[in-house]
């Protein structure tokens, strides 16, 4: 088939799923009413895929199995062994449809400094596989090259676990702006990691046109670390695939209150919905 400069993708797909990242901060504060309005907000949004950084686990269950049955939805996992007072921290994924595969890789910087972690989960959705990563990165305003470093091992991940002809999703906390060279190499404002790995920001594509700041001096819980406003939490996927899969269509924030109102975490989550 000879290229067309007028339909690069071939017909383009009009379907799309819906994807979250949220950083719900564990089990923190006034944690259970937190997490009946985390509830309320991902029922409403009524997502196929949600990704939970700073997820939590307790006492046989998992906040991601809790999430699950809220939604009604069937395939769940977490991973971490982060050790809190009577929890572990890690990450989160509820899923519209089975999980068949799954791996986790820890990330560090230069000399094995830094914390960061990825899940990779390979989900078997009704229209072909999708290749799912949840990230989180490493927090300190001063850690951009730690962070550089995390995305540099993220890409050999991604390249070691995916096929191109399917779809390639990374989301999850960043703790780095768009602006940021981390971020950047993932996007291709700047040289890119590996030759062809290469990601569409849902929001900058399908965002509504503001800043999309996820950790916000609006939110009393974020504006005690004194941080500037930021965006930190991303949808992502891979560019190009046949039939424009993957491409964003719509990206919004969840959670969002007003500040004199109880808050639901320190991060506002993402919605995504790209086409699938």
């Amino acid at each position: 088939m000879s290229f067309d400069q007028y339909a690069p993708y071939g017909p383009v797909v009009q379907t799309a799923m819906r994807v979250i990242t949220w950083n719900v901060w564990g089990r923190y504060g006034q944690w259970e009413a937190r997490q009946a309005g985390i509830d309320t907000a991902l029922i409403a949004a009524n997502p196929d895929i949600v990704c939970l950084a700073e997820s939590w686990s307790c006492a046989g269950t998992t906040q991601a199995e809790r999430i699950a049955g809220q939604l009604q939805l069937k395939h769940h996992l977490f991973v971490g062994d982060w050790e809190q007072d009577d929890w572990i921290s890690g990450i989160g994924l509820v899923s519209r449809w089975p999980i068949s595969s799954h791996d986790r890789r820890s990330l560090r910087g230069g000399l094995g400094s830094g914390v960061g972690d990825a899940l990779f989960a390979a989900i078997e959705g009704d229209r072909g596989l999708i290749q799912l990563f949840v990230v989180m990165l490493d927090y300190p305003l001063d850690a951009s090259q730690v962070r550089q470093d995390q995305v540099r091992q993220l890409a050999e991940f991604i390249k070691e676990k995916t096929h191109r002809r399917h779809p390639i999703v990374v989301c999850g906390d960043f703790n780095a702006g768009p602006d940021s060279d981390e971020i950047r190499m993932l996007t291709g404002s700047s040289a890119t990691v590996l030759p062809g790995l290469v990601f569409y920001d849902a929001w900058e594509m399908a965002g509504d046109g503001t800043a999309g700041f996820t950790w916000s001096n609006s939110n009393p819980l974020a504006a005690v670390a004194m941080y500037p406003d930021r965006r930190f939490d991303y949808v992502m996927s891979a560019w190009p695939r046949l039939g424009a899969v993957g491409h964003p269509t719509h990206c919004e924030l969840l959670g969002v209150l007003p500040p004199d109102e109880p808050q639901l975490s320190d991060h506002y989550g993402v919605l995504a919905e790209l086409r699938y």
